[in-house]
């Protein structure tokens, strides 16, 4: 298998993690199913543009909706709005489908729902479509500038 970016990080701070691969699917539940787990403990990785300019790393289980106040009010902006797609590629290196929080091409501040410090793993884009990796958010916190915060919309 050929490492990307985000299992090179986890190799050079000899973390442990697992790489987990499927195909043929596209949405995040369709990859929590087709690994066969929760989708509470499966995430995605949002990149957005606070007020200021400056950009942010937000991830969320698959099945949630980030909301954009809490997300703004947990890296202290103003507001903030979704980088558009096709900025995704020169900014972080990858693409959409296949964005890690780890291994982008610059490291940005980072906000991880809060539930994912009650999970020993989740799972997360290693930087390819076709492949997550499954550490426990602890080793991330090694990688990354990583917070906590509520970060989804109330179900209704």
């Amino acid at each position: 298998m050929d490492k990307t970016n985000a299992i090179r990080q986890f190799d050079r701070k000899k973390l442990p993690y697992t790489v987990h691969s499927y195909e043929g699917v596209i949405s995040g539940a369709e990859v929590a199913a087709y690994l066969q787990q929760d989708p509470e403990t499966v995430y995605k990785t949002l990149v957005t543009t606070g007020k200021s300019g400056g950009h942010y790393v937000f991830m969320i289980p698959v099945c949630g909706e980030l909301d954009l106040k809490k997300a703004a009010a947990a890296v202290g902006e103003k507001s903030i709005a979704m980088l558009p797609q096709k900025d995704l590629l020169p900014l972080t290196g990858y693409i959409h489908g296949g964005c890690s929080p780890v291994g982008m091409k610059k490291p940005f501040p980072t906000a991880i729902h809060a539930a994912a410090a009650e999970q020993e793993q989740i799972f997360f884009s290693a930087g390819r479509i076709g492949l997550q990796i499954c550490a426990a958010p602890s080793d991330l916190e090694k990688l990354l500038r990583l917070q906590y915060a509520d970060l989804l919309t109330k179900k209704t």
